[in-house]
């Protein structure tokens, strides 16, 4: 797996438009979500020149992966959209606490949705995330936020994760999403210099 990382302003056009018609493929057409698009590519008011894209491809240029960080003093999804899954506690607003949007390691050419979420889509999503760990501590980021289906939760505990709720899960669409905070490892962040 290659690991390409960058922002809209960073990244080359084809890189950058391959990752926004990786989403609307994953979260439109797959996960039936309802998001702004174009019928081509998902891209939404968080997709800013500052917004730090990390993405995962096959030696033949294909997505495997993909991720969005963003730091938290500016907008950022869980406070301007999904507040409710905070329990009424303020939301971060910190240059240390970055948030993690638009995280999937969906293999579109793979089989069908279902047998990757049962095989091994656990350890190629926290590949990734270990990448978007060492990615955001860079940037200087101490932990990450994340709005995340509830199943994710077993997944990192499972990793040994540091991760703590942030309010109760909450049903939107049908699905229990949840608010979360991931620490981000002591050993990353002393690498990356804090």
């Amino acid at each position: 797996m290659h690991i390409v990382a960058g922002t809209a302003n960073s990244l080359s056009t084809s890189a950058f438009a391959a990752m926004a018609h990786y989403r609307y493929r994953v979260f439109v057409e797959k996960l039936h979500w309802e998001l702004e698009n174009d019928g081509v590519t998902e891209l939404d008011q968080f997709d800013r020149s500052d917004t730090m894209y990390v993405m995962a491809r096959e030696r033949d240029a294909r997505l495997k992966g993909v991720a969005r960080l963003l730091p938290t003093n500016q907008p950022y999804l869980l406070n301007d959209v999904f507040p409710q899954l905070l329990d009424g506690h303020p939301p971060p607003n910190s240059e240390k606490v970055w948030e993690l949007s638009r995280f999937s390691v969906i293999d579109l050419d793979g089989p069908r949705l279902e047998s990757q979420v049962s095989n091994d889509a656990p350890e190629r999503a926290l590949a990734l995330l270990d990448v978007v760990m060492r990615m955001a501590a860079f940037g200087g980021a101490d932990e990450l936020v994340t709005v995340s289906p509830l199943g994710v939760e077993r997944i990192l505990r499972r990793a040994g994760v540091v991760a703590h709720r942030m309010g109760r899960p909450v049903c939107l669409n049908q699905h229990f999403l949840y608010a979360c905070r991931i620490e981000i490892a002591p050993s990353i962040r002393r690498r990356a210099g804090h």
